[in-house]
């Protein structure tokens, strides 16, 4: 195995319940959800499976991972055998007690998410009034324990117009980082498919993201499943005639490119199938029948992903594919294809050009 494709980052959804009902969930969550087929020793066993391969980040998330009763004696169990733990959660259950469990199994980043600057906005994206302030206060809850964390926001045109506004929430909250994500539409985001940004909005959304991220010293920005930002840097940075240098963060994926399910990344979801990241619907294998290990390094998915040469349409001939490589979930969720081109990016490659 190449050192290309070490896994540095795996979501584990501990649970699929949640108090909360986002309009894009990936995994359609809500309280009736499942709580998953993992014991508390399963678990155990699956971190120890992890540790033994490599040491990556492990972030534990859900559905709301904090409605797991045994979450913090997972996370102490995979912080003694050596891997980063770190946490999802929308903050509504964040409290005293759990931030001193949270320091105990020492807990390396938490993230929240907001998705607008205002009640307004982020409840009704987020299915459930109260939700905004119950971020609001779980940043307070951090603050005041010494918890670093990050803050994730998704967009959809119902609340795009919101980013900058939401982006100074972020950072007036006290937020190590800032993570600007563009939805893809799997699980209960399937249903807002007219919601998706548009290729052009999708342009103009990352150059702000871009002209900010150049003026920003205070907070980390990423924008996350938008891998067209790998392609955009170097395009804005050569026509500015400027070096710019992006900043990195210490328990981020790692890496200078777009798209890198099964590169760098997979989840584990809450039934032991693996998938190249948070937001493929197709299973790669499933650990309760099948070693980790073996699964990364062999599966069918996984390889197709590695092989940029067989990519399809405008990535496969694009001359950034190496660094931008193209959302491959948003590809298989539009057009049933994870080697097609991506579906939201407005570039035409030089080759392209060419033949037209």
């Amino acid at each position: 195995m190449s050192e290309e494709f070490i896994p540095k980052w795996i979501a584990w959804e501990t649970t699929q319940k949640c108090n909360l009902k986002c309009v894009h969930c990936r995994c359609s969550s809500d309280m009736l959800s499942s709580e998953g087929d993992f014991s508390t020793e399963e678990g155990k066993k699956l971190l120890k499976e992890i540790s033994d391969f490599s040491k990556p980040v492990v972030v534990l998330s859900g559905g709301e991972p904090l409605l797991r009763p045994d979450i913090f004696e997972l996370a102490e169990y995979g912080t003694s055998h050596g891997l980063r733990i770190c946490m999802a959660t929308n903050g509504a259950l964040v409290n005293d007690e759990v931030c001193e469990k949270m320091k105990k199994a020492n807990i390396k980043m938490v993230s929240l998410s907001l998705d607008g600057s205002t009640a307004e906005v982020h409840d009704d994206f987020r299915g459930c009034q109260g939700a905004f302030q119950g971020v609001v206060n779980a940043a307070g809850f951090f603050r005041k324990h010494g918890q670093k964390f990050l803050i994730n926001s998704s967009f959809t045109k119902r609340n795009q117009s919101d980013i900058a506004n939401t982006f100074k929430v972020a950072k007036s909250l006290g937020a190590t980082a800032w993570y600007m994500f563009m939805i893809v539409p799997t699980g209960r985001g399937e249903e807002i498919m007219s919601e998706l940004i548009s290729k052009e909005d999708y342009e103009e959304i990352l150059d702000w993201h871009y002209q900010q991220e150049k003026l920003e010293d205070d907070i980390l920005m990423r924008p996350t499943c938008a891998p067209h930002y790998y392609r955009i840097v170097p395009q804005k940075a050569k026509a500015e005639g400027v070096k710019f240098e992006r900043r990195s963060l210490t328990f981020s994926t790692g890496g200078g490119k777009g798209c890198i399910a099964a590169q760098t990344i997979c989840l584990i979801d809450c039934f032991g199938n693996v998938k190249p990241c948070s937001y493929f619907h197709r299973t790669a294998g499933n650990v309760k029948t099948t070693p980790f290990r073996e699964i990364w390094e062999n599966s069918e998915i996984f390889k197709d992903l590695r092989n940029f040469k067989a990519y399809k349409g405008k990535c496969g001939e694009c001359e950034y594919i190496n660094v931008c490589g193209g959302c491959r979930a948003r590809a298989d969720a539009v057009y049933g294809d994870y080697m097609a081109e991506e579906p939201f990016c407005n570039y035409v490659p030089i080759r392209t050009q060419k033949k037209s």
